[in-house]
């Protein structure tokens, strides 16, 4: 299970990074400020599945595979990328490339907790859950950071399967199957993953280009990554008001809740196509 936001803390600033207080080697490889993002949506697909509410062992074992699962696929991220990040100044202080963590003690701890996340969620879950967040691991890690990265513009829009697979996890978790209201949520996660990356890239497109990864702010330029973070916006706003179709019961409790989050997102593109170079819109996408 990896998450929707997979660049949000890349979007610090080296001010702001230098800043903020170091965490231990061992954990800042696990990249703890995402996990909650992804278990959030794990908790919704639950809530969107028959047989909410679940007990609350279940929950419980169901959140700790999901935080294990993600934990070891920032590390396998961080073994992968680690030339990458000692080559960019704004990551180069991380704890692979600076050489505060060994590699093979990093790639023991993600071996051990896919294992521990496997487990948790297998035998004290179900099989179905244990294999989507085997699956959210292994998309984030193969499929995007090995594959698609470094080699297309596109890569997050195929690549952000990864972060969509929490809320199926969730659902398999509660119900044993795959529910309408999980794949709503997966579907609306997947829209939004790009116009949330790509607003995040913008600011760091000059990093992505000192090192050649095709970002699409780097091979496309500002204004063709600026029109594609609205027409994402506005597919983002479609389908969360689909929810009040496809959702079997509460809909159209859900599509009224969404409406301030709509209404800023746009509000955030609004801003960010007149100063592409702002932060504050950018990670407010």
């Amino acid at each position: 299970m990896v998450s929707a936001t997979l660049a949000t803390t890349a979007a610090a600033t080296p001010a702001k990074a230098s800043a903020r207080p170091r965490l231990p080697a061992w954990l800042e490889i696990a990249k703890p400020r995402l996990i909650p993002l992804l278990l959030a949506t794990t908790l919704g697909g639950m809530a969107l599945a028959e047989g909410w509410p679940s007990n609350g062992l279940t929950i419980t074992l169901t959140l700790v595979g999901g935080a294990l699962a993600s934990a070891a696929a920032g590390i396998l991220n961080c073994l992968w990328e680690q030339d990458l990040d000692g080559r960019m100044q704004r990551t180069s202080s991380r704890a692979l490339p600076s050489g505060r963590l060994a590699q093979n003690a990093a790639f023991a701890m993600a071996i051990a907790l896919t294992l521990a996340s496997v487990l948790v969620l297998c035998l004290g879950v179900n099989p179905l859950a244990a294999a989507l967040s085997l699956l959210g691991l292994c998309s984030y890690v193969l499929l995007y950071t090995a594959l698609l990265k470094p080699r297309t513009a596109q890569n997050i829009v195929i690549g952000g399967v990864a972060g969509a697979i929490p809320p199926l996890v969730g659902a398999a978790a509660v119900s044993g199957h795959l529910t309408a209201g999980a794949w709503w949520l997966f579907a609306l996660v997947m829209v939004w993953t790009p116009a949330h990356f790509w607003a995040l890239a913008l600011l760091l497109r000059d990093d992505y280009r000192s090192v050649g990864i095709p970002m699409l702010p780097v091979v496309k330029g500002v204004a063709v990554t600026v029109r594609a973070i609205r027409t994402y916006a506005w597919l983002t706003v479609a389908v969360s008001l689909l929810g009040v179709v496809v959702l079997p019961s509460g809909g159209l409790l859900y599509g009224v809740l969404l409406i301030p989050f709509n209404v800023r997102l746009l509000q955030q593109c609004h801003a960010l196509s007149r100063n592409p170079d702002a932060a504050a819109p950018a990670r407010g996408v």
